[in-house]
């Protein structure tokens, strides 16, 4: 994925080296000679870094770093200086840059840095967009992570199931997360302002049944597991559904609920009281795609709960990460970013031991075997959706010993 760098520089021999370097990086560079050609770049919304020459004819780095911070202060502005410039160099940097480098500055330098400023960018801008979801009222967007199809739609199912004023079943591998997608569905729905009640299933007596439906009046009552409900009880809710309640049932389970049924440890009426409008949430051996950004989200997360500064993320522990199935989904997932943050041996390090190609197939493998079973085994779709010629496909799952059909519901 390509990123923006704007830079700023009169030499042109120093411009095209830098542009060079950035470029065989797999940045995207744009370029100006001064200030004035630089200037209508320079907005709150620039999704980059802007590095800048010191010494320019007429406006130099110096006013341009200042004009910079006058559009948005968090703009990462890195400056280029000679050897004479330190000294101003130092004072910018109290006065709001980012950083600067020496010239001639080595390659290696000059890409960390950037790099630095991007991520510190895409932080900014990230925390930005989720303060105005926040603002705008979408839990959806808010609340459930990652950039998958999977990912975007499950939440277009939760949007689509808050408007609709029935009764709504949550169903998930453990670790998924039923509670939070259970959450978003009423959050997003015209009864958000009401409340929000949350129970577990095991041990409720009706009359604990009755109190909590009370609670929820006008709102949402969250009954988890729910096929854990004792049998009078799962009676009295069946009951309940029919004559009308005055409150919105979400039923949660991590297990089969029509194996249930069968075995007689659901009460059938029940069951499809509560399975007419269901939703499916996706484990993450479904999307490792996501689990970069989940885990990204959950570093943040657990760097705040510590009160510690959020640690660099290399590329090769997120590769680790992507190539490990996960079953404790993303409640593991989230542990295993706490250990990350607070410093604590993870066994992802075994993974990165491995060296990078083999990480990187890891990661193939698992995002083919993803596709398989988001096209229920279908390779052709599969291939579609990768955006592969089909013999490349056939290819890697040949080399991978994946049988298509064995992602085949």
């Amino acid at each position: 994925m390509s990123v923006r760098v704007l830079v700023v520089d009169d030499d042109a021999a120093v411009r095209d080296a830098v542009v060079q370097t950035l470029e065989l990086a797999d940045l995207e560079p744009l370029t100006a000679s001064s200030f004035v050609a630089a200037k209508d770049h320079i907005t709150p919304d620039f999704d980059g870094v802007i590095l800048s020459d010191m010494r320019m004819p007429g406006r130099d780095g110096f006013h341009l770093l200042q004009y910079a911070l006058a559009q948005d202060t968090d703009l990462p502005v890195i400056l280029l200086t000679g050897q004479g410039d330190i000294p101003m160099a130092v004072d910018a940097m109290a006065k709001g840059a980012f950083g600067f480098l020496e010239k001639p500055c080595a390659p290696a330098d000059l890409l960390a840095t950037v790099e630095r400023g991007l991520k510190t960018r895409a932080l900014v801008l990230e925390n930005r967009r989720l303060r105005a979801l926040v603002q705008s009222g979408d839990a959806a967007e808010r609340m459930l992570f990652g950039q998958s199809e999977l990912a975007q739609s499950l939440r277009a199912r939760a949007r689509q199931l808050a408007a609709v004023e029935t009764q709504v079943l949550v169903q998930g591998a453990p670790g998924t997360g039923v509670s939070k997608v259970a959450e978003v569905v009423h959050l997003c729905s015209p009864r958000s302002k009401a409340p929000f009640v949350k129970r577990a299933s095991a041990g409720m007596e009706p009359e604990t049944l009755r109190e909590a439906v009370k609670e929820a009046q006008d709102g949402s009552l969250f009954i988890d597991e729910i096929s854990q409900l004792p049998a009078a009880t799962q009676m009295t809710l069946a009951g309940a559904l029919e004559s009308g309640l005055r409150c919105r049932l979400i039923a949660g389970s991590t297990q089969d609920l029509q194996a249930a049924v069968e075995s007689g440890l659901l009460n059938a009426d029940l069951y499809y009281g509560v399975a007419m409008m269901p939703v499916r949430i996706p484990s993450l051996s479904e999307r490792p795609e996501d689990i970069p950004v989940l885990f990204r989200h959950y570093v943040e997360q657990a760097a705040e709960q510590a009160g510690l500064g959020v640690p660099e993320i290399s590329s090769e522990h997120l590769a680790a990460l992507m190539a490990q199935d996960w079953p404790g989904n993303a409640r593991s997932l989230m542990s295993a970013a706490m250990r990350f943050v607070l410093g604590m041996p993870e066994d992802v390090a075994k993974a990165t031991e491995l060296g990078l190609s083999e990480q990187l197939a890891r990661v193939e493998r698992a995002l083919l075997i993803a596709a398989l079973g988001r096209q229920n085994g279908h390779a052709s779709a599969a291939a579609t959706a990768l955006k592969l010629p089909r013999k490349t496909f056939y290819d890697k799952l040949a080399r991978y010993g994946i049988r298509a059909e064995d992602y085949r519901r």
